[in-house]
């Protein structure tokens, strides 16, 4: 028996290709597309805009409705190879494979063409037994761990340093840093190095798969001056803001990486977070309300008021204004 959540999800693997392909569509016409009601559309997308990879600030889904247009962009995550364990993609397929069988399936989509893709990945290293096409570009499955993971570790004893090139997906760009690694571990699947990095003058953690390049560069680095606690956040040039939150908000400070945190006497936290856009800081003030207050940047308040009016406006059938 399929429940109401995998009924969304299965829904949203279908919906979200689809729409990102489009770019922009009416909602009535999403509605219609996915024989759902306009209300359980608005519901997915609301759910939808609050998805992303960890440490979800700078690979969100954006997507939003505005005057009965359901907007989206591309993010940046699909620009890059997809890079799975073998059970991830085989799980991944499965999933694919029954949403395919929903209404609204474009069998020759964007998500046709993907599921191909990992289908043939995955017979190639004798997962599955479909018979394979001839296109794998795009994919790569990870498994094993990265062989930069063991240079990495092994230099953190040392205190080696390296010179690396590295793809910051905020920013869209790769930069060249130098990096002395102190730190290396695994979550939510992927390996992360931490880092002293001389373009921030600060430790840094960096996603060993957004790595292009490794170079040892014949220096080391001197004694680390602080133990490596909790890891820092990477792609220093994400925009900050700074909240003041009240105990009931302070969950914040464990479920988003923050760059710092100072406990207040009255127990309240002055946190200092990345922020992916505006728009992502104005839903999590939305969400927090009289719990939290935003010390900056300029204007947050604003735009968190804004989108409150929009929203209002929405379910009251009324234009905001």
């Amino acid at each position: 028996m399929t429940t109401k959540a995998e009924a969304r999800l299965r829904r949203l693997l279908v919906m979200l290709p689809w729409l990102m392909e489009r770019g922009e569509v009416p909602l009535e016409d999403v509605a219609a597309r996915f024989d759902a009601s306009i209300t359980e559309i608005e519901h997915d997308i609301e759910l939808v805009a609050m998805c992303g990879l960890p440490p979800f600030v700078d690979e969100m889904v954006d997507v939003f409705i505005d005057d009965g247009v359901v907007a989206i962009g591309v993010p940046r995550l699909f620009t890059r190879p997809l890079r799975l364990t073998a059970p991830e993609g085989f799980t991944l397929l499965a999933a694919g494979r029954a949403a395919m069988q929903l209404p609204g399936a474009d069998p020759s989509g964007p998500l046709a063409a993907g599921l191909e893709k990992i289908g043939d990945a995955l017979y190639d290293i004798g997962i599955i037994e479909d018979t394979p096409g001839d296109d794998t570009a795009g994919l790569a499955l990870e498994l094993d761990r990265p062989e930069t993971v063991d240079v990495f570790a092994a230099a953190v004893a040392g205190g080696d340093e390296f010179e690396i090139v590295y793809y910051s997906p905020a920013s869209d760009t790769t930069t060249t840093r130098r990096v002395v690694p102190r730190h290396v571990f695994a979550d939510g699947g992927h390996w992360y190095v931490v880092a002293d990095d001389d373009r921030s003058g600060a430790r840094r953690t960096f996603r060993i798969d957004r790595i292009d390049s490794a170079r040892p560069t014949g220096h080391r680095g001197p004694a680390p001056d602080a133990p490596v606690d909790r890891p820092a956040f990477f792609d220093d040039d994400v925009p900050r803001a700074t909240l003041r939150l009240r105990p009931a908000a302070r969950w914040v400070s464990e479920h988003y990486a923050v760059d710092s945190v100072e406990v207040r006497r009255d127990g309240s936290l002055d946190v200092v977070l990345p922020m992916s856009s505006e728009r992502w800081l104005s839903r999590l003030l939305l969400r927090l309300g009289d719990d939290a207050e935003c010390l900056s940047p300029p204007g947050a308040v604003a735009g968190a008021a804004a989108l409150a009016a929009t929203i209002r406006a929405r379910y009251d059938g009324a234009p905001a204004g």
